[in-house]
């Protein structure tokens, strides 16, 4: 089953304006001006200290701490290559502050030596800091393990610190020094070098503070430190919850619906199932769920994780080369579930074959392994419907009175990996489409792909133009659904006609019964794109020039003009299977046979035995 409707951040603006040539010196020279001003700073502030002239050395103080705020990031990293780090910059600073106080009070009164001390202790403390920001850190988010709904004690996590404790270490914590140097460089001229000192104990205050902080929370955590005890609790908690089903995921935070539109279905069916994950962020990305969820990121580890050895069925929403470790666990049937049918290329990935298993909604499905030839055999595939769709209604809340105008959902598929101009319509057709709504009396659901603009500046562009279109737009109350809620099946509730690519949003929405328009982002003739994208065969097709869609919201509107209602209801049960009276049973005996195959096959490789699945 393929990509759903379910994006990398935009770079940064100066980084993309360097990229033009006659931009990139721009860029360049502001990088060295600041790095000539950082640099120029400090023999300034150290000829200021030994003339001495504490008028210019107190401008020259504040002027050399903004340098520093303002100095690039690359034109730092070139800093500390030269040996020229933020520490040696900042301590040449604290240097000349001395040797001003010591031309300015050549008693050495009490304060001259309380304010040197007070530094030396300061950078101590700050390494003593730092070392304890980044253990405490690393027990915190760096565990062996990280689970969900799973409570034992070696995994109990005392509450962190205050965030400010951990990610305020390192060259972070050099600017604290300001607040000696610039009360000594103010006061110095005065006679008021004390307060010099005085900065000094403060800065050496909130150090000792941090400091135990961090200590008492590492004292909490130390429990956390024994990867072998936590993996072992883990292993030992999953071994006596005795998993049938895992349901096996790793891949971007970005990615985590393709797991999540799993999650309600498996906490329905009857085997003990329990979620495998391997990156720490999914953790907290993939949906709400009372399924036990276990995240192993090391492959080692996971390997050794024995208590998966009982497993009978491993389900695959995607095809990822982490999904390796779990392959290779014996004994375990291997199935390839997917994130949602749709006639992309996703959805008859060659690595597919490797799987015991390839389960889809429908005849569809396995017509297209078959037209492409992947080596995905017939009787791998196997047709399970689309449990996820049992709350998909078959009504429209325009046609029953409950709401006065029409609603469209515009839902386009993301660019995709390639660049292929017609896999989406976001780019070439988006905001046009919109437009050409937003001058019908309709309401528009704009719902995009949860990887939109994760590849494409263009259409992280026209992504923005269209939620700014609609911001703009008044009279109507659209909506723009980037997050989790509403859901998408929600989404398909509350429209009465979907705008889309080819994708599973098409394949899905089929299931609701109502009109459906489908962007022929190429222009290819009807008959040819119908042929070769099976989901749009009872579609309204709309061309690059948008000529269509006038003449189809109108048709629709009225009673009897609808005349793709007959090919949405036949194409049905080609996309989806046939109707079920319980969706969720057909799945749940799918998995039963899978694990009945499984027991078979481990015990013809004289593997230990596994008992069937029996639920009372």
């Amino acid at each position: 089953m393929g990509g759903n409707n379910k994006g990398r951040r935009a770079p940064h603006a100066l980084v993309r304006l360097a990229r033009r040539p006659a931009l990139r010196g721009l860029a360049g020279g502001r990088r060295g001006a600041f790095t000539a001003l950082t640099l120029a700073s400090y023999p300034a502030l150290l000829a200021a200290a030994v003339w001495p002239l504490p008028a210019t050395f107190a401008v020259l103080v504040p002027l050399s701490y903004a340098a520093e705020i303002a100095l690039p990031g690359r034109a730092a990293g070139m800093l500390s290559r030269a040996h020229l780090g933020a520490t040696v910059r900042f301590l040449s600073r604290e240097t000349a502050v001395v040797v001003l106080l010591a031309r300015l009070a050549p008693g050495r009164p009490w304060w001259f030596a309380a304010f040197a001390a007070g530094l030396f202790l300061f950078h101590g403390l700050r390494a003593v800091q730092t070392w304890l920001a980044e253990h405490v850190d690393r027990r915190h988010h760096q565990m062996p393990v990280v689970t969900r709904n799973i409570d034992l004690p070696a995994l109990r996590v005392p509450p962190a610190p205050p965030r400010v404790l951990l990610t305020c270490r390192g060259a972070k914590l050099l600017y604290l020094d300001a607040l000696a140097a610039v009360p000594a460089a103010a006061g110095a001229a005065t006679g008021l070098g004390w307060t010099g000192a005085a900065g000094a104990a403060a800065a050496l205050a909130l150090e000792v503070v941090a400091v135990a902080l961090l200590l008492a929370h590492a004292r909490r955590a130390r429990h956390l430190g024994d990867r072998r005890r936590v993996l072992a609790a883990v292993d030992e908690w999953v071994a006596a919850y005795r998993p049938e089903v895992v349901m096996y995921f790793s891949g971007p935070v970005t990615a985590a619906y393709q797991a999540t539109m799993w999650l309600g279905t498996l906490e329905r069916i009857s085997p003990r199932t329990l979620v495998v994950l391997r990156e720490r962020a999914q953790v907290t990305a993939i949906g709400s769920t009372t399924l036990p969820v276990v995240c192993v990121p090391s492959s080692v580890d996971l390997m050794n994780f024995r208590s998966l050895d009982g497993v009978r069925v491993a389900l695959f929403p995607a095809n990822v080369g982490n999904n390796i470790h779990m392959l290779r666990v014996p004994g375990v049937r291997s199935v390839f579930i997917g994130h949602g049918d749709s006639d992309k290329e996703a959805s008859f990935n060659p690595y597919t074959k490797v799987y015991d298993e390839v389960w889809v909604a429908g005849p569809a499905g396995r017509d297209r392994y078959l037209r492409a030839q992947v080596g995905v055999r017939d009787e791998a595939i196997e047709e399970v419907g689309r449990p996820q769709l049992a709350g998909v209604r078959r009504t429209s809340p325009y046609a029953e009175g409950a709401a006065p105008h029409r609603t469209v959902l515009y839902a386009p598929t993301w660019e995709g990996w390639s660049d292929d101009l017609f896999h989406s319509s976001l780019v070439a057709m988006g905001p046009a489409i919109v437009r050409a709504l937003l001058a019908e009396p309709v309401r528009v659901i704009y719902k995009p792909h949860p990887l939109t603009g994760h590849r494409s500046q263009a259409a992280r562009t026209a992504h923005r133009k269209i939620i700014n279109l609609l911001s703009e737009s008044t009279g109507m109350p659209h909506l723009v659904v980037t997050g989790r809620e509403p859901s998408l099946y929600e989404c398909f509730n509350e429209a009465d006609v979907l705008i889309s690519d080819i994708s599973s949003v098409v394949s899905d929405f089929v299931a609701s019964g109502k009109p459906y328009v489908v962007a022929n982002v190429a222009g290819l003739p009807e008959d040819r794109f119908r042929e070769r994208y099976a989901a749009a065969g009872a579609a309204y097709l709309l061309g690059p020039d948008l000529a269509e869609l006038p003449g189809v919201l109108r048709r629709i509107d009225v009673a009897g003009e609808d005349d793709m209602a007959a090919a949405r209801r036949a194409l049905r049960a080609y996309l989806l299977g046939a109707d079920q009276r319980d969706p969720l049973a057909r799945f749940e005996e799918a998995v039963r046979r899978a694990a009945a195959r499984a027991g078979t096959r481990a015990r013809s490789l004289g593997l230990s035995a596994l008992d069937p699945v029996v639920h009372e």
